[in-house]
């Protein structure tokens, strides 16, 4: 995939304004990224804080040549490019919060928001990832939960050199998944990637719905699958994912 970067100093949001290119026909791989989000989005119409110069905001133009039911896929090829990204950055070690948060020290360090649209050409898929890079990202309410490539590595990373890597990682995971087998292939890394794919005590909250149990894998539409106290299979397609501590680790202090 070839890849083109339109730079803006502020917008209110690079999926929005992403989008808008989409629908007046760009090609793929058409990259927007911003100096600053005025209006930034994360999953679920939430709020992402986008101040000036202190993270990387890119969105991204796709016309993937997939099934409808593996578009979700998308996302998770995203979360492995960051990944990707952050290790040759910087030999960061990564971990993967299903769908789309990319976490270090279980704190997160990255966003993803894939957004479906129609264009007169056909399908698009407009891929947003935000990336806390430099301590000035965050407010201190999110001091706890969330982290920056600046508090993780001590230094603030060359954003030009994170884009460069971000983009070349983007563009060999999206060649894999849509090339044959390319499924199988993405679900398999991903899950090999995330401590959250197995074994993971977590509780699954859609909207008033409440869920606990233990992951073991991903459908082949990437939905999370749960096992649930009572041992029953559930697929999880929409939620917010958060780990449970065990009793030891409460104990501890961990």
């Amino acid at each position: 995939m070839e890849t083109s970067i339109v730079r803006f100093e502020t917008l209110g949001s690079t999926n929005t304004e992403a989008a808008n290119w989409a629908m007046q026909g760009a090609a793929e791989g058409c990259c927007i990224v911003a100096d600053e989000q005025t209006a930034g989005r994360g999953r679920l119409d939430r709020g992402w804080i986008s101040p000036k110069g202190a993270g990387l905001y890119l969105s991204i133009v796709l016309r993937p040549v997939l099934e409808h039911r593996s578009l979700p896929l998308i996302t998770l090829m995203a979360s492995l490019a960051v990944r990707d990204a952050l290790s040759a950055l910087a030999g960061i070690q990564a971990d993967i919060k299903w769908p789309n948060d990319v976490l270090v020290g279980e704190r997160k360090i990255c966003g993803i928001l894939a957004e479906v649209i129609e264009t007169t050409i056909g399908r698009a898929v407009v891929v947003g990832i935000g990336i806390n890079v430099g301590n000035g990202s965050l407010p201190p309410e999110l001091i706890d939960s969330a982290t920056t490539v600046e508090a993780v590595t001590g230094v603030v990373p060359d954003r030009e050199r994170l884009i460069e890597l971000l983009l070349l990682a983007l563009s060999d995971r999206y060649d894999v998944l849509q090339a044959q087998n390319g499924e199988a292939v993405t679900l398999d890394a991903w899950c090999r990637a995330s401590s959250f794919a197995n074994g993971k005590s977590v509780v699954v909250i859609d909207g008033r719905q409440r869920c606990e149990g233990v992951t073991c894998g991903l459908e082949r539409d990437g939905a999370l699958r749960l096992k649930t106290c009572e041992g029953e299979i559930r697929t999880i397609r929409a939620g917010d994912v958060i780990a449970v501590r065990s009793a030891s680790d409460r104990a501890s202090g961990n």
